[in-house]
């Protein structure tokens, strides 16, 4: 029986054993099962879009942020503008990733807990016909904001300009269709709300933009166009492949699927939510965020006014009883977080509820 802690995080997470046991076996990365393997994982991340009628599915090695570089790298012409939506963490790297690679742009900033206003973004892209890519976070895990996705690719649709989301830690739980949401990338991985494990991130692109993006990249491993030219054309990867990564990714969507797709995940994810959110408040934490602006992925709460509270004992105090959080990353607030996805249930949230209890006695703590 494992005896691993449950990950109250936003990824990596706590996987299903299931998942686990798909990386026990070697394959061979120009084998005819794994280029198999890879052409049916492509084929379900564009269903679980809506996209298959108009976008093909990109994977790329390593974490997340990979296949965000990928993307802007890719797609945003070189002497292009791109107005960058930030409240987070996330959306300040991919402002980073602009300076890199030495592309113009702008930004519309607002605090962490507040989502960005479409009104803003229509007004900005009324007044700068340069602009021609609009970057946003769907989820910004720096405090669990959910941003306003839908009313967003509206205006930019409404301008004729190109929307690139990062769904990194929103995809498979969140509804994201392209029949209801114009968008020409959607970039995430493949250790969030699918539950695999770290190791590869995908673009699901509009085919189109893709093809005219041909020689734009500025790195070879991270050409997305490349990258597709090359898995049409065999099947296969340019460059090593992390094949453990994806028989467990191919096993996690099976899992996916039994669950009932993204409607039943996001139920489990909602109902562990609601059971985190309500008992901590009834330890005497308080959120962050208002509920209707909480996305059922991570929890920011305020750290509490108590003389004998220290985040490194509480959390270790936790890991001790079985669960690892996270700490804060605002800057508009002292804080920590705490995950509610991941192969967890009700069952796993309120046993942490217990363990906060517990280890707030242990602390001396009276909320």
């Amino acid at each position: 029986m494992s005896t691993d802690p449950w990950l109250l995080t936003p990824g990596p997470l706590s996987t299903a054993g299931e998942t686990k046991e798909a990386m026990l076996h070697d394959v061979g990365s120009r084998d005819a099962e794994f280029i198999a393997t890879n052409a049916r994982i492509r084929a379900r991340l564009l269903d679980i879009a809506e996209a298959a009628a108009t976008h093909v599915c990109v994977p790329v090695q390593g974490s997340g942020t990979f296949a965000v570089e990928a993307a802007i790298g890719t797609l945003i012409p070189r002497d292009g503008k791109t107005l960058i939506l930030i409240n987070g963490a996330y959306g300040q790297r991919m402002a980073r990733i602009m300076d890199v690679l030495g592309r113009a742009y702008v930004t519309l900033e607002t605090d962490e807990d507040t989502p960005a206003d479409p009104n803003d973004v229509d007004a900005i892209l009324a007044a700068d016909a340069d602009i021609g890519h609009v970057l946003v976070v769907h989820c910004e895990t720096t405090s669990g904001i959910l941003n306003p996705v839908q009313a967003i690719a509206e205006v930019v649709a409404g301008h004729g300009r190109s929307l690139l989301i990062d769904a990194m830690s929103s995809f498979g739980a969140i509804e994201l269709s392209a029949h209801d949401i114009r968008f020409d990338a959607v970039m995430a991985s493949s250790n969030k709300c699918l539950e695999g494990v770290p190791g590869m991130g995908f673009v699901i692109v509009r085919q189109s933009v893709l093809k005219a993006s041909e020689g734009n990249a500025h790195s070879l491993s991270l050409d997305l166009f490349d990258q597709w030219q090359a898995m049409e054309n065999n099947g296969q990867w340019r460059f090593t492949p992390p094949t453990h990564v994806i028989a467990a990714f191919d096993a996690a969507l099976d899992l996916f699927d039994t669950e009932g797709g993204q409607p039943g995940r996001l139920a489990r994810y909602s109902n562990n939510c609601r059971v985190l959110v309500d008992g901590m408040r009834e330890i005497g934490f308080k959120t962050l965020l208002d509920d209707d602006l909480q996305a059922p992925i991570i929890i920011t709460f305020h750290m509490p006014d108590d003389e004998n509270f220290d985040f490194q004992s509480f959390y270790d105090g936790l890991k001790d009883k079985g669960f690892v959080i996270y700490p804060g990353k605002l800057t508009v607030a002292d804080s920590f977080r705490m995950g509610c996805i991941g192969a967890l249930t009700e069952i796993e949230m309120r046993g942490a509820l217990d363990a906060v209890r517990e280890t707030l006695s242990d602390m001396g703590v009276s909320l």
